[in-house]
């Protein structure tokens, strides 16, 4: 934590000393003389603190000098932004804005505490006695003034995170083996059986999981896949729904887990099915059981892929003589470090680093996770030879191996710079398998003040704070969730790390050690986190009235909450504790059964930070009004909240504002615009007027952001009206615009088609499109914008009069394309095929009532792996030229087509026809060799001559489905086929 105090703490106190707007106040309360003091006093022992960053890693006293420094600059931030806050306040109250602006102006906001004028030169006088122990003990201590090393370009970001299938070196060997188990449907007394990945933290178990999850074989071969990382909660519960959402893709609620596992053995019902379970840590034989109920349904060949630390529940279950995965071999670790520190896989090309690279990866006893770490830090020092020597060399690699800490991943954190420490050892915070959003996280590192910048704005500390994520990914810190892109989350081994360099200024109640042992520490911490639980007493928190310095109260949670979920607060926790926490900036109360917020909130005017997302509250207190410095509010999900208080504009310094899923109303927030540097998230717009340009409104939120969707568009009687709203300015990521499905005769083709020209949102955050009802003849240009690089999913839906599409095939990222209810597009041809390369992204595509299309001409769309065509009635002719990577074709009512031309479909595994002609099936099976599956109903003209014909071409089916082909008498020809397709 050295570094803690040399860059992220002393020098922002350093401006704040020396700011004019500080000496101003020092001045006017007679303590000039003292904050001089103070200065010399920190200058002297600036001076000392590299050669303390070096001591620190063998000598505890002087880690324990550094600490007690730590504490004492919190204290000063304390002392400094309570005279900041103060002074807001004073002018707040006489209504000076211009003053209260250039306070905040010269002034960082970090950390706060008000100060009574009746004990300021105690807590002052208390200050410099300790300033003056700390120089004492600098010179018992022996520590010199060294210069600190030049950078070395620390904080570059990397080119790649190189988190994909090429960048795994070994590993060949056993997931063939793994393979082999998966795809082979031996009998073992049930219709599912585990494969089972057992190694230490840190080996690769998640990342041979995923390598076989996505593997294209595996893919083929299983009709339904999950995935769930497990973690030491075992809750049936939890995981059955995050299953059952995974193979539907539907989020329902279940009163309890009977009804929740009956609908999903109905889904599972004969169907061959692929789970990971990642990361379990029970031994607990009847949770077991009761998770796996439903999977007797699953047909046979099942399997159920399991990482794991321990062996004892696979030993319960009847696994015995387990492998275990071991740390790669000398070879394979030395290529790993090669690739990821020089981008090569050998070091043929850096024979000079050579022998360097084999020591370190020796040290990392061929440990992947730690190998990969080591290899992001030397891939900063750009082929330095000396750096990779003090690697090689670092004092860590000597020390004794704390717990489960790899001495590799101190290295690495040892070499981020000063900020990226401090931002790291926030997520200590964070239990394990805890599930965090990127501008989530960045909104908490603001409010703590960890995001300091020379010249202090929004948008500079919001853009530092992406860098800082964005290097921390970069360097393995952080990690992508698994199944969801957009969360992250920290491995095991790192949220180890990072609760050991916090030490003693962090808490989190989920540790055990840390519940027992470090209570009666509670007046030393300054940020404290705790999960939730159903019922969260006043006991549990009773002590921490002596927390008087706290500056984070933080509930937190593991893994996936259902948003149905419910957890109780003690009302003595809001209405006895909270008001004794009074230099809180970060309070995170999100999820709790809450209904009311006590008037006391409005004494924690140092807060920065206040979520009460899906809470009960009804209403907010004006006292929160109060509350000068806060920045972010996050309202999200309170469905009972339907007003904001009348003081709300008194909020100057809020920039962040998430009211989405509430019954706001739009007109209830047009006045908040007038918070010019506000940005909002809201979830839905209801336009309500046809005599009101209600659109026009949006003008005022400049800084809307996020997900919206904006529904009765009809309503706008004048495209001024949108151009008015500035879409062009918003920065959003999923955008829904939402016309009446009723198409009445007052409806002007016209009129929408130039509204919906003025909507178009900024191009650099957008990932999702629906436009939904729209009633033009055909789309404005933007809709297709090829600069729309990262727009991955596009809907459109109920758009009756629209005779034609965009031309979606430029757009360079789309992965998922939904077209439905289009009835006036009779042909589709350019408009999907593009003039150069079509689609270069898509992956699924899907047309569903479709009633007046005809007529389809593609050319290649080289990714896509699924395409259903369901109800269109006319379709008479498809001509694709090659559909390579095809996997699922689903064709369901769609009768009168019969000319169906398309080249080799190589990949198609599963392909399901519904009341279509027989000529569409006799197509199909001839250039599609593949097919594993084959599910047809009520196809016609389809009589027994037709289906030998078909069945020629059917030598790899492993299952076949036929419903309602009445004029087929028989399947086989003979026993001996019949055997053969099984």
């Amino acid at each position: 934590m050295a570094e803690l105090v040399l860059s992220a703490f002393l020098g922002v106190l350093f401006e704040k000393l020396a700011s004019a707007a500080l000496k101003s106040i020092a001045l006017n309360k007679g303590v000039d003389a003292e904050i001089k003091k103070w200065q010399r006093s920190l200058n002297q022992i600036q001076g000392v603190l590299a050669d303390a960053s070096h001591k620190e890693i063998t000598s505890p006293p002087v880690k324990r000098w550094l600490n007690d420094l730590q504490h004492l600059a919190y204290d000063i931030d304390d002392i400094l932004d309570g005279w900041v806050t103060e002074a807001m306040q004073s002018e707040s109250t006489h209504k000076s804005e211009g003053i209260t602006n250039k306070v905040r102006k010269l002034i960082p906001t970090c950390c706060t505490s008000f100060t009574q004028k009746s004990n300021v030169h105690e807590k002052l006088d208390s200050i410099s006695t300790k300033f003056q122990e700390l120089l004492e003990e600098k010179a018992n201590l022996g520590l010199k003034v060294e210069e600190e090393p030049m950078s070395k370009d620390k904080n570059r970001r990397l080119q790649t995170s190189m988190f994909d299938a090429s960048s795994i070196v070994g590993r060949q060997t056993e997931k063939e083996a793994l393979i082999h188990k998966l795809l082979d449907d031996e009998s073992c007394g049930q219709n599912f059986s585990i494969v089972p990945i057992v190694g230490m933290g840190g080996v690769g178990k998640t990342t041979l999981a995923r390598l076989l999850y996505n593997e294209k074989q595996v893919n083929g071969h299983f009709e339904l896949k999950a995935w769930v990382c497990v973690s030491d909660d075992f809750d049936s519960f939890a995981i059955s729904k995050v299953i059952f959402q995974s193979v539907t893709g539907e989020n329902k609620d279940f009163a309890d887990l009977n009804l929740l596992q009956v609908a999903l053995t109905d889904h599972l019902r004969e169907k061959r099915f692929l789970l990971v379970l990642d990361d379990v840590w029970s031994e607990n034989c009847l949770d077991w059981e009761t998770l796996v109920g439903p999977f007797h349904a699953c047909a046979r060949g099942s399997k159920i892929i399991m990482t794991t630390r321990k062996n004892q529940l696979l030993n319960k279950l009847g696994y015995n003589n387990l492998v275990q995965l071991e740390s790669l071999s000398h070879d394979d670790a030395v290529s790993l470090i090669a690739l990821y520190a020089l981008g090569v896989n050998n070091f043929d090309s850096h024979l000079s680093l050579k022998q360097h690279g084999e020591g370190i990866v020796k040290k990392c006893n061929g440990l992947p996770l730690a190998v990969i770490a080591i290899g992001r830090l030397l891939r900063t020092k750009k082929g330095d030879e000396d750096s990779w020597k003090e690697v090689l060399d670092s004092e860590i690699w000597k020390k004794p191996v704390e717990s489960e800490i790899v001495p590799a991943l101190k290295l690495s954190y040892q070499d981020l710079s000063a900020s990226l420490k401090q931002l790291f050892a926030y997520c200590s915070l964070f239990p394990k398998d805890f599930l965090f959003d990127k501008e989530e996280l960045v909104l908490l590192w603001m409010a703590e003040g960890f995001l300091h910048h020379s010249t202090p704005s929004d948008s500079t500390k919001t853009r530092l704070g992406h860098e800082s994520f964005d290097e921390l990914f970069s360097r393995s810190f952080f990690q992508h969730a698994p199944n969801n892109e957009s969360l992250f989350v920290m491995h095991d081994l790192m949220n180890d790390l990072a609760t050991s360099v916090a030490t003693e200024f962090f808490l989190r109640l989920d540790n055990e050690d840390q519940k027992n042992n470090r209570r009666k520490m509670l007046e030393k911490y300054r940020h404290m986190s705790f999960v939730r639980e159903e019922f969260v007493a006043y006991k549990k928190f009773e002590a921490f009235q002596r927390a008087k310095s706290l500056r984070t109260f933080m509930a937190t949670s593991v893994g996936v909450v259902e948003s149905w979920r419910h957890f109780y607060l003690s009302d003595k926790i809001l209405t006895d504790l909270l008001p004794e926490l009074p230099l809180l900036r970060v309070l995170c109360l999100s999820q709790f059964y809450i209904s009311e917020v006590p008037e006391s909130i409005g004494t924690l005017r140092h807060l920065r930070y206040l979520s009460l997302s899906r809470t009960a509250i009804g209403n907010l207190p004006e006292t929160i009004c109060n509350l000068y410095n806060l920045q972010t509010l996050k309202l999200f999900g309170c469905n009972k909240l339907t007003k904001l208080p009348n003081n709300f504009l008194k909020l100057k310094n809020l920039r962040h504002l998430d009211v989405r899923d509430t019954p706001l109303l739009f007109r209830m927030l047009l006045r908040i615009g007038e918070l010019k540097s506000l940005q909002i998230t809201l979830s839905k717009i209801i336009l309500e007027s046809e005599n009101e340009d209600e659109v026009s409104e949006l003008k005022g939120y400049k800084n809307l952001c996020g997900k919206i969707s904006i529904v009765g568009l009809e309503k706008v009687q004048n495209e001024i009206h949108a151009h008015k709203a500035n879409f062009s300015e918003k920065r959003l990521s999923e955008l829904e615009l939402v016309w009446s499905d009723e198409l009445y005769d007052s409806r002007n083709e016209r009129l929408e088609k130039e509204v919906l020209n003025e909507l178009k949102p900024c191009c650099d955050k957008l990932t999702q499109l629906k436009i939904r009802s729209y009633g033009g003849l055909e789309f404005p240009k933007w809709v297709a914008d090829p600069l729309f690089l990262h727009l991955k999913h596009v809907t459109i839906s109920g758009c009756k009069r629209c005779t034609s599409l965009p031309p979606l095939a430029q757009l360079p990222s789309l992965k998922e394309l939904f077209i439905e209810g289009l009835y006036g597009v009779e042909v589709v041809a350019f408009e999907l095929s593009g003039s150069s390369c079509a689609f270069p992204s898509l992956e699924v595509m899907s047309f569903e009532d479709m009633r007046g299309w005809k007529k389809w001409y593609g050319v290649v769309f080289p990714c896509l792996q699924k395409l259903k065509i369901k109800d269109c009635p006319n379709l008479v002719e498809v001509t694709i030229k090659t559909l390579p990577s095809l996997n699922v074709l689903e064709i369901d009512g769609c009768p009168y087509l019969v000319k169906l031309s398309l080249e080799a479909l190589p990949s198609l595994n599963v392909m399901k026809l519904v009341r279509c002609d027989c000529g569409v099936l006799k197509s199909l099976v001839q250039v599609a060799s593949a097919v594993s599956k084959l599910e047809i109903h009520n196809i016609s003209g389809l009589n027994d001559v037709v289906w030998r014909g078909v069945l020629e071409h059917l030598g790899v089916v492993e299952e076949l489905s036929i419903f309602r082909c009445n004029k087929i008498r028989h399947l086989w020809e003979s026993k001996v086929v019949a055997k053969r397709g099984g």
